[in-house]
């Protein structure tokens, strides 16, 4: 079973106070690239893989999608996206994305956001999402960017006159992150951009866009403490789709 750290009270106290959980899409930095990737939402069935509060439910279902299903291992995420107010087009449901369950050819979109870096063994998440879109069918999620998952020791890489110039982040080397966000130990997975945009071909996936999310000039005149997410990017952003018909 994955890690539920969002049912640890104290965490939980602590994410719901950040920016993004408080105000929903628009204080999430990179929602406009991420909107951006979306296809026509009118009448597509959308899965929402790691839903949280439920903000990305809710503004589907205000663009007319047709049905909106929220997945989501943590209870309290879910108590408090039901908690906004019952919408006929929206089912909240607690599954664990390591152990996921779709009907087949059910969905138009899946779609996820800064889930996927605490998924331990991707391959069978990635069958199983593909399974459950139609021929056709879109994919777009986001997730931190290897660079900025891969440090695993505080020790630093240091030049000839002994300035730290580097984190020593063991890159190359995938596997769990154990990090002090929010709460000390919290697990996240480790993959290569290699390796991830792999396992998604392999999987039959097309992909169709890839962004390594940085703010734009923009961005950071709205935004100047945002200014240090320009030394590495925090984001990853993906779209793929599955074939219209079978790969030959």
């Amino acid at each position: 079973m994955s890690q539920n750290i969002y049912d640890q009270p104290d965490f939980f106290h602590g994410y719901s106070q950040l920016p993004r959980s408080r105000a929903g899409l628009d204080a999430a930095a990179e929602w406009p690239a991420m909107q951006a990737l979306l296809p026509p939402l009118a009448g597509a069935r959308i899965v929402d893989l790691g839903c949280g509060f439920g903000w990305f439910c809710r503004w589907a279902s205000a663009r007319h999608a047709g049905s909106v299903l929220g997945i989501d291992l943590s209870e309290n995420m879910l108590a408090r996206a039901r908690g906004f107010g019952h919408d006929a087009a929206i089912t909240y449901a607690r599954q664990d994305l390591e152990t996921l369950d779709l009907p087949a050819a059910a969905f138009d979109l899946a779609y996820s956001s800064l889930a996927l870096h605490y998924i331990r063994d991707l391959a069978p998440l990635l069958r199983t999402i593909h399974a459950g879109l139609v021929p056709g069918g879109h994919f777009v999620f986001s997730t931190e960017h290897p660079i900025y998952t891969a440090p695993s020791r505080p020790d630093w890489i240091q030049d000839a006159a002994g300035t730290r110039v580097w984190p020593l982040n063991d890159y190359q080397i995938e596997g769990p992150r154990s990090t002090d966000w929010l709460a000390p130990g919290v697990i996240k997975q480790h993959r290569t951009l290699g390796t991830l945009l792999n396992l998604l071909t392999g999987t039959g996936f097309t992909i169709t866009h890839v962004e390594e999310w940085n703010p734009s000039d923009r961005d950071l005149a709205a935004h100047p403490d945002w200014a240090p997410e320009r030394d590495r990017p925090t984001f990853l952003l993906v779209a793929a789709r599955k074939p219209a018909s079978p790969m030959p």
